[in-house]
């Protein structure tokens, strides 16, 4: 390989795509950019990106379903997930998915081009902590609520309203925490309900309870 690695930027927030674009600007280079889930896969599928810079949470089933979209009809396609979290559960499920690599939003510029271009070049790419929750989960050792097969049926976004309305709380405030709709929330319910062969939200909190997923 030579020349710049290409990506494709797809991150939820259109202030962070830019603040992306301009740290590794000239370093890589960047033909594409999107919002969600629908609209990455149609840019990664016309731009086939070097590397696909994903974050793991976004509406429609975030990171992980953007790979489960594109692996169907391009599965040589290598995605570095770029978030926030730096939870167990999260660093996993992207790996699972399909992902070359995990980082967080705190890197620099260079570290992320650097990053970028060992995933190019077939490497895997994990900060030291990180790595540990990858190399625990594919040797048994991450706890039983983070490999339950249930569990990983959910998308991240499912996971995180689980746990909210086991919490407690409403689904307007569940709303107000994630940036959705009450409707939206009310979906996400409906499918994990549907997915976990559940009834209603109490036996979800108790489900969530048995597993620890709550505090």
């Amino acid at each position: 390989m030579s020349g710049r690695a290409s990506i494709v930027i797809v991150d939820d927030h259109a202030l962070f795509r830019s603040g992306v674009r301009s740290e590794v600007e000239g370093m890589v280079d960047v033909v594409g950019e999107a919002g969600n889930v629908e609209e990455a896969v149609r840019v990664i599928g016309a731009e086939r990106p070097d590397v696909v810079l994903l974050d793991v949470h976004m509406p429609g089933g975030g990171g992980v379903e953007v790979i489960r979209r594109v692996a169907e009809s391009d599965p040589g396609r290598r995605f570095l997930a770029l978030s926030v979290s730096d939870a167990a559960e999260d660093v996993i499920a992207v790996v699972r998915a399909g992902a070359r690599g995990y980082v967080t939003k705190s890197i620099s510029g260079e570290e992320l081009a650097a990053a970028v271009e060992r995933v190019r070049q077939g490497d895997a790419v994990f900060s030291p902590r990180l790595a540990g929750f990858v190399l625990d989960a594919f040797a048994g050792a991450v706890p039983e609520a983070e490999v339950d097969p249930e569990l990983d049926q959910l998308t991240i976004r499912e996971r995180e309203v689980l746990r909210m309305i086991a919490r407690g709380y409403m689904y307007k405030e569940v709303a107000q925490q994630l940036d959705i709709s009450p409707r939206t929330v009310e979906a996400h319910v409906s499918a994990v309900l549907r997915k976990l062969q559940l009834s209603n939200r109490h036996e979800l909190s108790r489900w969530a309870a048995e597993r620890r997923l709550v505090d």
